[in-house]
């Protein structure tokens, strides 16, 4: 039997043990999903807290549900380590680990590397690697590939590697890591074919398999890109309607009442979250290696990220022209503070950015954060506060940032002085109007 067939064979009678390397927002539940499908899967992280709540079946992921990871632990379908000579014991491994950009918006691919070159001292003949970190088109053969063959191990014969974008949203309630479709794109034919067969067995989503890991690649990024340059129309639009004395949601609404050529996207304070206000840059940095400047993905950029300053910019406005009080020593109420409503997820955060400029311009920053109730900024602890009458009558100017269900956006309405609404939140608010500004 072939060392292909072989390999096949376990993961077509699920004998193969199934490592993941990070167990974060992508690992954790791709963990489960294997588990679930009957596969006996090793979680590898180098943070050994999170190791230690995995073994306990302490759940920290939104998109887990509690008492499917317990049982999972319980039944020992899953374990979690942070010794990576347990790779000797798998027959396919995943790296889900961060790419992050630095501060010059360059690839920070050094998670990626140091995973690889983790697998890579226990790489056997007979295994199958799938990176399914966001990254710019070419990383799979151009950096992973190396570090793996520097075994001595020939990929598409020896062992087997591919790449296969994650395509998490959290608190998504229709689309989770088992029924949203994965692209699977591997350096041969027999790298796809294996990848996707172990999808197959484990998801529910249809498999699309590509011709290489670069389509694979650019495919994701194309993905987030298309968002961050929508959303960056959106933000044009919202900052030149708010010039014009037009009501921006209102001009989306009506837009998207056609039923071909239009998709609504939203302005809002900026662009937060693991994936949108990063990958597209991941395609900048790689483009000028073949003299192309990805000036659209630029401009966008510039955009999305004014749009922090700009929410400041207009509390300010309202607050001199309505109330006659500077933004410096006025009490600035945020509401809300993650990336997007109803999760718990801070992670680039546009709200980190309206916090530092408030601050530069002197105001008194108090945050409510339900999913949240403590986290630290800038060397600055930061703790929710109860959205009493008392307390939101204090603030000076209450800015919605995010939009959270739980809110009730008519008593913060009835018992503020103004409220700037960034999200839309509040157009279903019957009374009071008069103290809503939109963006």
């Amino acid at each position: 039997m072939s060392t292909k067939e072989s390999l096949m064979k376990k993961i077509q009678d699920r004998t193969a043990v199934i490592g993941v390397v990070g167990l974060g927002y992508v690992g954790l539940p791709l963990a489960v999903e294997k588990a679930k499908a009957g596969y006996k899967v090793i979680g590898f992280d180098i943070q050994q807290s999170r190791v230690d709540q995995v073994n306990r079946g302490e759940n920290y992921i939104g998109d887990v549900v509690d008492s499917e990871l317990s049982e999972l632990v319980e039944s020992g379908m899953i374990v979690a380590t942070t010794d990576y000579a347990k790779i000797t014991e798998v027959d396919a491994v995943s790296i889900a680990v961060p790419t992050p950009l630095d501060k010059y918006k360059q690839p920070d691919t050094s998670y990626v590397v140091a995973s690889t070159e983790s697998v890579t001292k226990y790489l056997h003949s007979g295994m199958l690697v799938v990176l399914e970190s966001t990254t710019y088109p070419g990383t799979t053969e151009e950096v992973v590939k190396p570090i793996l063959e520097s075994t001595g191990l020939k990929c598409g014969e020896d062992f087997f590697l591919a790449f296969s974008p994650e395509r998490v949203d959290p608190g998504n309630k229709v689309y989770k890591t088992k029924n949203t479709p994965k692209v699977v794109g591997g350096v041969t034919k027999d790298c796809t074919e294996i990848a996707a067969q172990l999808y197959r067995n484990v998801l529910e989503g249809e498999i699309c398999t590509v011709s290489s890991p670069a389509v694979a690649e650019m495919e994701k990024i194309l993905e987030n890109t298309f968002r961050n340059i929508n959303v960056a129309l959106a933000n044009e639009m919202a900052i030149l309607c708010s010039r014009m004395g037009i009501d921006v949601w209102e001009v989306i609404d009506a837009a998207k009442t056609k039923p071909y050529g239009f998709m609504a996207f939203y302005p809002g304070p900026g662009l937060g979250g693991h994936c949108i206000p990063i990958d597209p840059f991941y395609l900048t940095w790689k483009a000028r290696e073949f003299d192309y400047h990805t000036r659209l993905i630029e401009i966008s950029g510039e955009i999305n990220d004014y749009m922090p300053e700009f929410v400041v910019e207009k509390a300010g406005v309202i607050l001199n022209d309505d109330f006659k009080k500077p933004l410096n020593g006025s009490n600035v109420l945020l509401v809300g503070v993650a990336y997007k409503n109803d999760i718990d997820d801070l992670r680039e955060s546009p709200v980190f950015k309206v916090i530092d400029n408030l601050k530069k311009r002197g105001a008194n920053i108090i945050v409510n954060e339900p999913f949240v109730p403590e986290f630290s900024h800038e060397g600055v602890d930061y703790k929710s506060i109860e959205l009493t009458k008392e307390n939101i009558e204090a603030a000076d100017i209450v800015i919605i940032t995010t939009n959270h269900s739980c809110y009730d956006y008519e008593f913060i309405v009835e018992n503020a002085k103004v409220v700037f609404d960034t999200r839309n939140a509040t157009k279903d608010v019957k009374n009071n109007r008069e103290k809503i500004y939109k963006l």
